[in-house]
């Protein structure tokens, strides 16, 4: 996955949220503790960390620093630093060489960075719309990319569906619904 991927995402989180931005997002993002408004900052922070390990390459942790979104942003803005944060990880694994590592829980390639940033994006994008009532399916295709990058145990099926259940944040017939589960981000 690339820089390509990540400003998808981000462009699709703002194509489905920017018409519900004067809609109250102190409401709880699906099934997480957090705000709608809170989710939306988190996805900005961990972009922005996943571009600060692309670009450091530390190799056993990450970097000690964080990202502060002012609280009096408004859901527009929040989404407008999503986009930059997107576009940050972006130019940072465009640039990195293929073979560069950096931590995260072991060591982890620029492709690896790149779909961590668009799986963040998507379903934490879902979270949200959930919360706001508003109706949305993560895209195929990045679906199907994070599928075969973070979850080659994952089952066949629509993406969009595998994904949020890998995720524990939808059904699939005929299996119970994840209460627990990791990626796998690691490089070879």
């Amino acid at each position: 996955m690339n820089g390509a991927d990540l400003r998808e995402a981000a462009e699709e989180m703002t194509r489905v949220l920017i018409p519900h931005r004067e809609r109250d997002w102190s409401v709880p993002a699906g099934s997480l503790s957090w705000s709608c408004w809170t989710t939306a900052a988190h996805v900005a922070h961990d972009l922005l960390a996943y571009a600060g390990q692309v670009t450091g390459r530390p190799d056993d942790a990450y970097l000690p620093y964080d990202l502060r979104v002012s609280p009096d942003a408004s859901p527009a803005q929040v989404l407008t630093v999503v986009r930059a944060c997107a576009g940050l990880l972006a130019a940072a694994v465009d640039a990195a060489p293929p073979d560069a590592r950096a931590w995260h829980f072991g060591p982890c390639d620029p492709s690896g960075f790149a779909a961590m940033g668009v799986a963040e994006t998507l379903l934490h994008t879902h979270d949200i719309t959930l919360g706001l009532g508003v109706p949305w399916q993560p895209p195929q295709r990045l679906c199907a990319l994070v599928l075969r990058r973070l979850f080659p145990d994952a089952p066949t099926g629509p993406a969009p569906e595998v994904l949020l259940w890998m995720t524990g944040r939808g059904e699939l017939p005929g299996r119970a619904r994840r209460t627990s589960w990791r990626w796998e981000a690691r490089g070879d």
